[in-house]
């Protein structure tokens, strides 16, 4: 009987499945992404294949796995009742919640900060943070796209850090800590439209708006200009 041949997607996840039980003792290596190949059934070609960094693409996948998990359940979710700021507090929560092993993504913190991994472990929080912000909706096509996402970034990061470390019931500390964050970023936002709409200032920002007025948001559909464009305001 001839097998129906499984999507790279497909594939990718039974290497991430075999590998997730090693990562824990031997972190996002070799050793566990050769253990991982051996134990799934799949070819080792079609594994380096699709995995050309071996065990480093299988931690990109896990952390890509898990925004997609938090934008279903943002998406399934009642958050109508919710000021924004909550949701956002509210989105972050579902994208920890989503992890099943914290031991994976502190094992994918320390590979990630590592310098040659660095690019793409900043890549992926900002990718967590444009997942939420677009799954709530945003529509900004300016300067404000990067801010916004930008803050959360910082927000989810120093978050993630501090969850790792919680050891209270339920993680209340870590709910505790991502509230005084966002208030932090609110308070800020509370500051710059307090000081763009002071008279006496808007001379003085007229120049910087105008130039930040050039900076555009990447476009959503291919072919994409990410991380932007500069292009003159109309």
């Amino acid at each position: 009987m001839t097998q129906t041949p499984q999507t790279p997607q497909a594939v990718k996840a039974r290497l991430l499945a075999a590998i997730e039980p090693h990562v824990p003792f031997d972190g996002w290596t070799e050793a566990a992404f050769r253990l991982a190949v051996s134990e799934s059934g799949v070819d080792p070609a079609v594994a380096k294949g699709l995995c050309p960094r071996g065990a480093v693409d299988l931690a990109v996948a896990f952390h890509e796995a898990g925004d997609a998990a938090m934008v279903r359940r943002i998406q399934t979710e009642d958050l109508s009742g919710l000021k924004f700021r909550d949701k956002v507090a509210a989105a972050v929560r579902f994208r920890l919640e989503a992890v099943t092993d914290r031991e994976l993504v502190r094992r994918g913190s320390t590979l990630f900060a590592l310098p040659a991994y660095a690019p793409d472990g900043a890549k992926l929080i900002w990718g967590t943070a444009d997942a939420i912000w677009t799954a709530l909706g945003d529509t900004s096509e300016d300067i404000n796209w990067y801010t916004k996402r930008a803050s959360l970034s910082a927000v989810y990061s120093s978050t993630v850090l501090y969850w790792l470390g919680d050891d209270s019931p339920d993680h209340a500390r870590t709910w505790g800590f991502l509230d005084r964050r966002i208030d932090g970023v609110m308070q800020f936002e509370k500051f710059k439209a307090k000081v763009r709409g002071n008279a006496l200032l808007k001379p003085f920002l007229a120049g910087p708006d105008w130039a930040l007025s050039w900076v555009k948001a990447p476009r959503r559909s291919p072919p994409s200009d990410l991380p932007g464009t500069l292009s003159e305001p109309e």
